[in-house]
C-alpha cells in the first residue's frame, strides 16, 4: 500500500536551502575562491540528500525522487553539450588568432580624451570574445586601470568602467559559462536567450555608456599619451592578424541569425578555428605541438589539444600571456559538475513540491508580470549575498520560478533573462561574493569603492524590471497561437 503524500510546509521548504546557505558560507570562508572548485558541488549534494529524507518523510518514495533527478538533469543536457563545444570553439579560436585579433582591434579604439568611455568599450569587445569577465579584468582590465590612474582619474571609477565592460560580455557571449547556465536552468536554449537578452542589456549598455562618456569630459586631467603599444606590439609580433580571420565568426553569426541549432553551429565555428590555425598559424601551432617536425602531426596535435586541454600561447608581454589562455572542453567540466549538482538539487527540490512551496509563498504577492519578475531578481540578489556564488544565484533560483513561469504562460527566456540581469551581474557588487572578492583583490581596489561606479551591474536588474512593469516585450506562449 502506497504511503500517503504529504504537503510539505515552509519550514521543509527551506530546511534545505539553510542548509545549502549554511554550507556555502562556509566553503567561502575555510575555502575562498577554491569553494567553486568542487566544495559548492558537494554542498548542493548534502542538501539534496536532506532535502531528500524530508520528501521520503513527507510519503515520496526512491523511486520518483529519483525519476525526478533524471528528469531535472536531462532538461540540461543539451546546455552541457553545448558547453563542451563552446570549449573547443575558444580554443581554436585562440590558436587562430582569432580572439587576439578581437582583443587587438579592441584596444585600438581607445581614446586618451574618452578614457572612461573607451575603457568600457573595450571590455566590453574583449569579454565578448572571451567570454569570461574575470580574465578580461585580470589581464586588459589590469593594464587600464594603471593608465586611468597614470591620468589621475579616481581608481574606483576607473575600475567600475572596467568592470561594467567586462560583465556585459560575461552576460552576453556565448563562451560564458553563466550564459549557458541560466537558459539550462530555465528550460531554453542558448540563442534564444542571448538574443532576447537584448532588449534589456542593449539599453542598460547605453545609459552605462553615455553616463562614462559624460563623465570623462567633466574630469580636469592631463591628457596623455596611454602605452597600449607594448600590448599591441606582443600580439602583432605572435600572430598573422589577416582580416579573413573575421570570415568564422562572421559566419557563425550567420548561422545564428538563420536559426541553425546551437550545437552544429558551434561545431562548425570550432573546426573552421581550427582550420583557420593551420592556415594562418604555423608559428603558434609548433609552439602549441611541440614542433616535431611533421607539419601534419603538428597540426594534428595543436588543433587536438586547444579542443581538448588548457594551451596558452606565450608573448614577451606576460598580461598578454596570462590573457591569450583558453581551456578546452576539459575547462568546461567544472562547470558542468556544477550543473549537475544542481540540477539534482532541483531534482529532490521538486520532486516532492518543496521548491514550489517556497516559488507559492513569494509569488502569492506577485499577481502581475513586473512583481514576478522583480520577485525572481530579489530572490537572485539574495542569493549573491548569502550564498556568495553567482552560479547559485542563478540555479536555485531558476529551479524554484521554471514551474512557475510556464504555468503562468511565460516563455522560459523570461526567466533565463532576469536570472542574468540580476544573478551574474549583481555578484560582483558584493564584497563577500566570489566574484566582487576576487575583483577587488585582482585591481586592488576594494568592492565598496568601486560598487558605486559599476552603472552597468546596477541598472540591468533594474530595467529587467522596469521592463517587466511596462510589459515591453514579454514574450507568452500565448503568442504563438495562430490568430
Amino acid at each position: 500500500m502506497a504511503q500517503e503524500k504529504k504537503r510539505p510546509t515552509l519550514l521543509h521548504a527551506f530546511i534545505p536551502i539553510v542548509i545549502l546557505i549554511s554550507l556555502l558560507t562556509i566553503n567561502v570562508i575555510v575555502l575562498g575562491n577554491d569553494a567553486i572548485n568542487g566544495a559548492n558541488q558537494i554542498a548542493l549534494l548534502l542538501a539534496a540528500g536532506i532535502a531528500g529524507i524530508i520528501s521520503y518523510r513527507l510519503g515520496y518514495g526512491w523511486d520518483e525522487i529519483e525519476f525526478s533527478i533524471v528528469k531535472s538533469i536531462s532538461s540540461a543536457m543539451g546546455a552541457m553539450l553545448i558547453l563542451l563545444v563552446i570549449g573547443s570553439l575558444s580554443g581554436t579560436w585562440l590558436l587562430s588568432g582569432i580572439v587576439p585579433a578581437m582583443i587587438y582591434y579592441g584596444l585600438k579604439i581607445l581614446n586618451p580624451t574618452i578614457f572612461l568611455f573607451a575603457a568600457c568599450i573595450v571590455c566590453c569587445i574583449v569579454s565578448l570574445a572571451t567570454g569570461s569577465s574575470w580574465s578580461t579584468v585580470a589581464t586588459v582590465g589590469i593594464a587600464l586601470l594603471g593608465i586611468g590612474k597614470a591620468m589621475d582619474i579616481s581608481e574606483g571609477v576607473i575600475a567600475g568602467a572596467i568592470i561594467s565592460g567586462a560583465y556585459f560580455g560575461d552576460k552576453m557571449s556565448p563562451l560564458s559559462d553563466t550564459t549557458n547556465l541560466a537558459p539550462a536552468m530555465a528550460g531554453t536554449d542558448l540563442f534564444t536567450h542571448v538574443k532576447y537578452m537584448i532588449y534589456t542589456t542593449v539599453p542598460t549598455l547605453a545609459i552605462t555608456l553615455t553616463i562614462f562618456f559624460i563623465w570623462g569630459f567633466t574630469l580636469d586631467t592631463p591628457v596623455t599619451a596611454t602605452d597600449t603599444g607594448a600590448v599591441l606590439s606582443a600580439i602583432e609580433s605572435k600572430f598573422n592578424l589577416n582580416p579573413l580571420l573575421f570570415v568564422v565568426p562572421a559566419l557563425v553569426i550567420f548561422m545564428i541569425v538563420k536559426k541553425v541549432p546551437a550545437l552544429p553551429a558551434l561545431m562548425v565555428g570550432a573546426l573552421l578555428g581550427g582550420l583557420c590555425a593551420i592556415i594562418f598559424q604555423p608559428q603558434i601551432i609548433d609552439q602549441i605541438s611541440g614542433g616535431s617536425g611533421n607539419g601534419i602531426k603538428s597540426a594534428f596535435v595543436a588543433v587536438m589539444k586547444a579542443m581538448t586541454t588548457t594551451i596558452n600561447i606565450q608573448t614577451d608581454n606576460k598580461m598578454i600571456s596570462d590573457l591569450l589562455t583558453a581551456r578546452g572542453m576539459s575547462g568546461m567540466l567544472n562547470t558542468i559538475w556544477l550543473i549537475l549538482c544542481a540540477m539534482i538539487f532541483g531534482g529532490v527540490m521538486e520532486s516532492s513540491g518543496l521548491l514550489n512551496r517556497i516559488a507559492d509563498e513569494i509569488i502569492r504577492f506577485a499577481h502581475s508580470t513586473g512583481s514576478l519578475v522583480a520577485s525572481t531578481a530579489a530572490t537572485c540578489v539574495f542569493f549573491n549575498f548569502t550564498a556568495s556564488d553567482q552560479y547559485m544565484a542563478i540555479a536555485i533560483p531558476g529551479r524554484m520560478y521554471a514551474s512557475t513561469y510556464r504555468e503562468r504562460g511565460y516563455k522560459p527566456e523570461l526567466l533565463s533573462r532576469t536570472l542574468e540581469d540580476a544573478g551574474t551581474v549583481t555578484s560582483v557588487l558584493i564584497p563577500w561574493n566570489t566574484c566582487g572578492a576576487t575583483q577587488a583583490n585582482v585591481l586592488g581596489v576594494a568592492t565598496i569603492v568601486y560598487a558605486p561606479y559599476c552603472f552597468f551591474c546596477i541598472i540591468s536588474p533594474l530595467m529587467t524590471v522596469l521592463q517587466a512593469y511596462l510589459n515591453y516585450k514579454i514574450r507568452r506562449f500565448s503568442d504563438d497561437k495562430p490568430v
